[in-house]
């Protein structure tokens, strides 16, 4: 669809499958509290220049357990936000005054009219969506206008502006970042619960942040139904730890493209041909294999889908009873506990171009429904989408030190107890 408004992959976000990857977890109370701080003045996404500290970040579970959360703050003074991390999409966006339509949130909305250091971004940029032509009345509101937009019918929209931003630093101080480029919402209407006051974008979009911070960053998740580990870490900068097995990435439209060779469970490898999972020559069609941590389940191209779906029935069928899911239909379910009874289910192995592989246990493979002893196959088919590319969700990077390259276009696979990186 071409249009000048910045385009969030909807199919990359936790938003979708809402209902579905409601899992078994307690809240747990997040709030970012400013430190002295350094200022490194007139930074915005380039090639120009970046951020020399290394930023690292904790990270949450939300409390749904459907994807992970960073605190940073915006504004002079800080008003603390709570983001989804997601590497499908390149915008940082906040819900934002005055609310012509906002989801309810559990912190201040943030107020730019309260900022010193908040400013528009013109609407003759080079960087506005706007420019040259004048998009949803742009011209005449002298403002850069964007939107995006989710496959749940979720939606945010405002105007792009310049703010500072403050980030945590490996050193428990903060550098806080001027002139980041964010989007700030005025209409944001969809499936939040509260929790979440925007999103962080981390794709290789021209709008990420990534850029700020030498093109590396990383994420070291352990299981996404504990919101009280407080180990989990987002890393920005030449701190991030290049460890581990790594493949190869190209990039689409911002997103990271790798090569999946094949699927292993247990000792057996799945009878898939490889070029199931091929990108198209152009990179425009459907095929492609992407890394994302905004989207909570896994999808496979159909043919990839069904030889594993099959393997994974033969193991189950004679100790679990299948349980039908209402709202999703080809979602395969049991009734059962993972944590108490898929102790001893073989590993599912995903074999990536170059000799890595990222390794799948139960916990990663399955997820438990909210107050239910029933569990799900957090893989599905394609087809249950409109959109074709497989791609590897958050759930299945469970207890990996995940860190991206974008200057070597190379992804790294650490399987580790996040707390080890912190010695």
């Amino acid at each position: 669809m071409a249009t000048p408004s910045i385009f969030l992959h909807s199919f990359f976000h936790p938003l979708f499958f809402i209902t579905l990857l409601s899992v078994a977890v307690t809240g747990a109370a997040t709030t970012a509290i400013p430190k002295p701080r350094q200022l490194v003045a007139g930074l915005i996404p380039s090639k120009a220049g970046f951020v020399k500290d290394e930023i690292q970040e904790n990270m949450i579970a939300d409390d749904h357990g459907r994807s992970f959360l960073v605190n940073i703050s915006i504004g002079t003074p800080p008003v603390p936000q709570l983001l989804t991390v997601d590497t499908g999409s390149d915008l940082l966006w906040v819900q934002c005054r005055p609310c012509a339509d906002c989801f309810r949130q559990n912190i201040p909305i943030f107020d730019p009219s309260k900022s010193s250091t908040y400013v528009d971004l013109p609407y003759g940029s080079p960087v506005c969506p706007c420019w040259p032509r004048n998009y949803k009345g742009c011209y005449y509101k002298k403002q850069c206008i964007y939107e995006v937009s989710y496959v749940d019918g979720s939606t945010s929209s405002g105007n792009l502006a310049l703010e500072h931003i403050i980030f945590e630093t490996s050193d428990q101080g903060t550098v806080e970042v001027s002139s980041v480029l964010f989007g700030c919402g005025h209409s944001n209407r969809g499936h939040f619960d509260g929790q979440q006051s925007g999103v962080l974008g981390l794709s290789a979009g021209d709008r990420s942040i990534v850029s700020l911070f030498g093109s590396r960053f990383s994420y070291c998740i352990g299981d996404i139904s504990d919101p009280h580990y407080i180990h989990n870490q987002l890393v920005l900068g030449d701190g991030v730890k290049m460890e581990g097995s790594s493949t190869p990435f190209r990039t689409f439209n911002g997103l990271y493209h790798v090569t999946l060779q094949g699927i292993s469970l247990g000792e057996t490898r799945l009878d898939i041909d490889p070029t199931v999972f091929q990108m198209t020559a152009a990179a425009t069609g459907p095929g492609g294999v992407i890394i994302d941590s905004g989207t909570s389940v896994t999808f496979l191209a159909k043919d990839g889908y069904i030889p594993l779906s099959n393997e994974i029935q033969k193991l189950l069928g004679d100790r679990f009873q299948r349980f039908i899911h209402r709202t999703v239909q080809g979602l395969l379910c049991y009734k059962g506990r993972v944590k108490e009874e898929l102790g001893g289910f073989p590993i599912l192995t995903f074999h990536f171009a170059e000799g890595a592989d990222l390794v799948l246990d139960a916990n990663s493979l399955f997820f438990q429904k909210k107050n239910q002893d029933v569990f799900c196959l957090a893989i599905l088919d394609t087809n249950l989408r409109s959109f074709q590319p497989s791609l590897i969700g958050i759930i299945a990077q469970q207890h990996y030190n995940v860190a991206y390259d974008l200057i070597e276009n190379r992804i790294y696979f650490q399987r580790i107890d996040c707390q080890l990186l912190e010695d």
